[in-house]
């Protein structure tokens, strides 16, 4: 037996709709973009979605709109969590901000609020909240700490598509939130990413930069630029820096049949949690991941604790000859990985949790189809190497 990180969530739908864009022959961004994005926006209750080649450009793409609006300086100070993917930060160091590294909750894995409360100075703009492993941050507290500091809040999303918190779907939360349809995701396009906005001026800032920064696909009454009556002028007409990250027709067109499938597929997950949690019962020296809101359960983060604290590798190990693919919990400790020398960052307090976690976590993936089988075999490797380490 083997236990993957993730299934493919694909069937004939999808490669009939692959099928149906040859058969059109148009293949750059067309009408099946623009009606994924509508019906993204309306299943996840957001007024605007941008589709874009992959959930790292959705950051990208956020940061960018957020800049050329005027909404964010360079500069600016932007809270971050430790524990995330490097496109989180990467976006940030493009756009010339400084990077405030603080820790994590250990048992939800994402920002420890304390840690977000004491670290805000004059010179904090932005806390970008990150949906760990399709988990929830406590959003009431991080809204009330940017309310009434006059912070925006933005949320990386892209692990966590289809959880909720409090009934509200995660990435609708903040004032920007990005999501991923990468193969290994809860949606699967191939590539693939999407931002979401409710805010009029970011979605038709995200529409110019997505494109080289022109005004083509600007609506006729946009708000933040006045077009001529003129096809020919507006075809390469250019109002801000861009770039090129537009996703594929195709892409969106898998996306529209994923999107019957997504709710179903996440009920799936949650009930593989189910199961998953109840069989790490047993075990004292291991934590697992603590819920917030309704997961959507990307995949199962385990630390090692107690007697199990330096017996990581030797696991890891174990795991691999018994074909259970495993993994970092996403960069561990982001400020440990050598790409830091090239960003403006500050660390205000002891990242000890996010060292907890980079050196003695891991996950095991989590299917959009029942894994009840798998985690038994899971279950039986883990106990086989207790037997041999304890």
């Amino acid at each position: 037996m083997e236990f993957k990180l993730c299934d493919s969530p694909w069937d004939n739908e999808e490669i009939e709709a692959i099928q149906s864009v040859i058969d059109s022959d148009m293949y750059t961004m067309g009408k099946n973009v623009a009606e994924y994005e509508r019906q993204f926006a309306e299943h996840f209750g957001a007024k605007y979605a941008v589709q874009v080649n992959s959930g790292s450009t959705a950051n990208l793409l956020a940061i960018a709109a957020l800049v050329y609006s005027g909404k964010l300086d360079r500069g600016s100070e932007v809270i971050v969590p430790a524990v995330s993917w490097s496109t989180t930060y990467a976006p940030l160091e493009q756009f010339g901000m400084k990077l405030i590294f603080v820790d994590i909750d250990r048992y939800t894995l994402n920002l420890d609020i304390n840690s977000v409360k004491n670290a805000i100075t004059d010179k904090t703009k932005m806390v970008f909240a990150v949906n760990l492993l399709g988990n929830s941050n406590e959003y009431d507290k991080l809204l009330k700490i940017c309310s009434e500091k006059g912070i925006i809040l933005i949320e990386d999303n892209c692990e966590s598509l289809g959880a909720t918190y409090k009934g509200k779907y995660l990435g609708t939360i903040g004032l920007l939130g990005t999501y991923s349809t990468f193969y290994s995701h809860h949606m699967c396009t191939m590539e693939g990413g999407v931002v979401v906005t409710d805010d009029r001026e970011l979605y038709e800032y995200m529409l110019a930069i997505r494109a080289h920064g022109w005004t083509r696909n600007l609506p006729t009454n946009s708000k933040i630029y006045e077009k001529k009556e003129d096809s020919f002028y507006e075809s390469f007409n250019f109002i801000v820096p861009g770039f090129n990250i537009r996703p594929l027709e195709m892409e969106g067109a898998i996306g529209i049949k994923q999107l019957k499938k997504i709710d179903k597929m996440i009920d799936i997950r949650r009930s593989n949690a189910e199961y998953f949690l109840k069989k790490m019962k047993k075990y004292d020296d291991i934590r697992v991941q603590k819920e917030v809101g309704e997961s959507s359960w990307f995949g199962f983060a385990m630390i090692l604790t107690g007697k199990l604290f330096d017996k990581r590798g030797s696991l890891v190990e174990k795991l691999r000859k018994a074909n259970i693919e495993c993994r970092p919990i996403v960069a561990g400790n982001f400020t440990r990985n050598p790409v830091i020398k090239y960003m403006d960052y500050r660390i205000p307090s002891p990242l000890t949790n996010a060292d907890e976690i980079h050196e003695q976590g891991l996950f095991i993936g989590n299917h959009s189809s029942n894994n009840n089988e798998q985690v038994d075999y899971f279950i039986e490797i883990l106990d086989s190497f207790l037997l041999n380490n304890l």
